[in-house]
């Protein structure tokens, strides 16, 4: 195992630029995620990670390795690919143990090495078997079953559940999840899925457009975001912005669309009149006698929960309530945010304004 240093790192195809200088740390045995949405360069930067790509610059260390100009096949990493990769012709067996025979291990290192593999991901009884006659999550185990044989210092997994149903991703999430925790293997895993990033990283870092927006734990990112991308990037449903001013004379609040009151804990220095976006996630409203008028457009019970989309000042919101309610489209509702759960953000540049 080994840590991994993201420096500065800078990627260009001709004049376009598409990362802008990111520098990621990675601790040894960690598990990371790279998130963002399609086009934000997590998966360039997962490549010139393996090698794949050549960095235009910064620098890239493995250990206490610079690998920048490291062949893929020499900086001792495994890569998990979105569509599996396996040889057709090969048995799973010959599949998971074809890496240690390009390097030359004997049959024996061979066969230790995929039985060992084979248990750790119940892959045992489906050694003989071909890929043709496997499932969607026995094929992404056999080609996570090829990476680890290969005790790799860094594995490296790119959107490796996409090609699931939603079902089989649920278990296949768990089981990467739980296989980190008996490898101890520092992992960089690449997606565009925010609830993976959620439930599997250590560290989630989000990238936007060739940067990157904040990394910290899931619930850092949750709690705390930086900025307005983060706070909608990251939850489902996503967070509630509603457009208006913040009011400091007297007691703290929040003048959002159609003159609608909101409450705040607390405002900015100086901040009467200043423009701002009020951030409240759909689980952080409440039914209250106090609380501001809402017409109620769309009911979703999902059983567990039931969310309700309303016009709040004109605007779209989505509430989530455990609560069993009797909700009816075109009924009014009074729905409060929990004034200690609210995100405020300048509304120029999307930076958290409160603490």
């Amino acid at each position: 195992m080994s840590s991994v240093q993201i420096r500065d790192v800078r990627k260009s195809f001709g004049a376009f630029e598409v990362l802008h200088g990111v520098s990621i740390p990675i601790e040894d045995g960690a598990f990371v995620v790279l998130v963002g949405p399609s086009g934000c360069g997590k998966s360039t930067l997962l490549r010139m990670l393996a090698g794949l790509e050549n960095i235009t610059s910064g620098t890239i260390s493995i250990g206490d390795r610079i690998v920048n100009n490291v062949q893929p096949k020499e900086r001792d990493i495994a890569m998990v690919f979105q569509n599996y990769a396996l040889y057709p012709h090969m048995t799973v067996a010959d599949n998971m143990g074809f890496s240690l025979k390009l390097r030359g291990a004997s049959a024996d290192e061979i066969s230790t090495g995929v039985r060992r593999a084979a248990e750790i991901l119940a892959l045992t009884p489906l050694l003989e078997r071909y890929p043709r006659q496997l499932s969607g999550g026995q094929r992404q185990r056999v080609a996570m079953g090829r990476a680890i044989v290969r005790d790799p210092q860094v594995f490296l997994f790119d959107e490796p559940l996409s090609n699931l149903d939603a079902k089989l991703r649920v278990a296949m999430r768990t089981g990467i999840k739980e296989l980190h925790q008996r490898l101890k293997t520092t992992t960089v895993y690449v997606t565009h899925d925010q609830i993976e990033a959620m439930t599997m990283a250590d560290k989630i870092v989000v990238m936007h457009e060739g940067i990157v927006e904040q990394m910290g734990t899931p619930l850092e990112l949750y709690d705390k975001p930086d900025n307005q991308f983060v706070a909608g990037f990251l939850g489902s449903p996503a967070m509630n912005f509603l457009k208006g001013k913040v009011t400091s004379n007297g007691a703290a609040g929040f003048e959002g669309p159609n003159g609608v009151k909101l409450p705040l804990a607390s405002a900015p220095a100086s901040s009467e009149g200043r423009p701002a976006v009020y951030g409240i996630r759909p689980e952080h409203f409440t039914i209250a006698d106090d609380g501001a008028e809402a017409e109620i457009v769309v009911v979703e019970p999902t059983g567990s929960e039931t969310q309700v989309f309303a016009k709040l000042g004109g605007e779209q919101v989505v509430a989530v309530f455990r609560e069993r309610h009797q909700f009816n489209p075109g009924e009014k509702i009074r729905l409060k945010p929990d004034p200690a759960l609210v995100h405020l953000f300048d509304d120029a540049t999307g930076k958290r304004l409160n603490a």
